[in-house]
């Protein structure tokens, strides 16, 4: 079964729309993600490996492939983690994947599985609304405003 988050690509002061699939398939356990991602999102399978074990949640022992579409369109930074975290709960029917479809999610993930803030927060948020989508993001976030 595959998953699907929203979220988004920052290109200046534009956010474009990204979609984070998550497929979950046997075979060995790997963990790969794909679509034109820096090195960055490329470290997101480390921290959202540990942030899910720190809080509690199995890795599940498959092969899982992150899709970041459109494949063509550059993903950089680390606010992939937290869609790509919340893709694989749904991926194995532990979550609803239709809530997730109402939502644009970013934010980074610590290690111990706490959300992080992330710049462009801004632009994802007048992004979603453009979309008639709800913004999960970290709530540190609102602090930064001036």
């Amino acid at each position: 079964m595959a998953a699907t988050v929203a979220t988004v690509a920052y290109l200046g002061l534009e956010a474009r729309a990204v979609e984070v699939q998550v497929q979950l398939s046997s075979g060995l356990p790997r963990f790969t993600i794909v679509g034109l991602a820096d090195i960055a999102v490329a470290e997101s399978r480390e921290r959202v490996r540990a942030a899910l074990t720190s809080i509690g949640l199995a890795h599940p022992p498959k092969v899982i492939t992150v899709n970041l579409s459109p494949a063509d369109l550059p993903k950089e930074g680390s606010h992939y983690d937290l869609p790509i975290a919340l893709c694989l709960p749904a991926a194995i029917g532990a979550t609803d994947a239709q809530t997730l479809s109402h939502y644009v999610a970013v934010g980074e993930l610590s290690l111990d599985g706490r959300i992080a803030g992330s710049p462009g927060v801004l632009l994802a948020a007048i992004h979603a609304s453009a979309v008639d989508k709800g913004l999960i993001c970290p709530a540190a976030q609102g602090s930064e405003a001036p």
